[in-house]
């Protein structure tokens, strides 16, 4: 299980994250023309700090879904008055995270593994919480096939740390069998009164 966490793993992602931004890359060039025009001169990326294997930041790279609308306090909008139809849908069919693809690449990123999240959560995380950080993140993972974004954070934290203990080609290949049925069904995309997943606070 080691061998294949820390080594093969890594070779795996690599491949596929190749051939998948050659093949994709017809799609993708229509996003980020669609999504150009519609974030209104906010661009088609978004770019932020994450932390990954061992709490190393990176940045993360995803289509971005909403404006960069702000009140008249010059305060940004809230998430579910910027999302433009254009980016529901992205978000919805999860195109949105296709170009995390280049992460996986470049080695920040795994194609299965807990999701990357903020870096102003790094201090809040319990001990036991933290050890999500001791494989790389994935694009999906274990908790997003047990309900992504309508889990508690203690009942994420709790699976993202029983696939670090667990994980295999086998989980791995579960995985993303389970994750292409929650795409196509589009189950588990926000939670419960929020646009997306609401903010951790370090409670459990």
């Amino acid at each position: 299980m080691k061998i294949y966490r820390d080594y093969i793993k890594r070779v795996l992602g690599f491949t596929i994250a190749l051939i998948a931004l050659v093949c994709l890359s017809p799609l993708l060039l229509v996003v980020t023309v669609w999504l150009h025009f519609a974030n209104k001169g906010a661009g088609a990326f978004f770019f932020q700090e994450r932390p990954g294997k061992n709490g190393k930041i990176f940045k993360i790279i995803k289509f971005k879904t909403m404006t960069d609308e702000h009140d008249a306090d010059g305060k940004l909008l809230p998430d579910e008055m910027r999302l433009t139809k254009v980016g529901r849908f992205v978000r919805s069919t999860s195109i949105d995270e296709l170009p995390q693809l280049f992460n996986v690449f470049k080695g920040e990123m795994a194609l299965i593994g807990p999701r990357p999240l903020l870096v102003d959560y790094l201090p809040l995380y319990s001990k036991e919480q933290a050890r999500r950080h001791e494989v790389r993140p994935g694009i999906t993972g274990w908790a997003q096939c047990h309900g992504r974004n309508t889990l508690s954070w203690s009942e994420k934290f709790s699976l993202d740390v029983w696939y670090v203990d667990h994980c295999s080609f086998l989980i791995d290949c579960q995985v993303i069998f389970t994750t292409i049925k929650k795409v196509l069904v589009r189950d588990g995309i926000s939670h419960d009164g929020q646009a997306t997943m609401e903010r951790f606070n370090g409670e459990n």
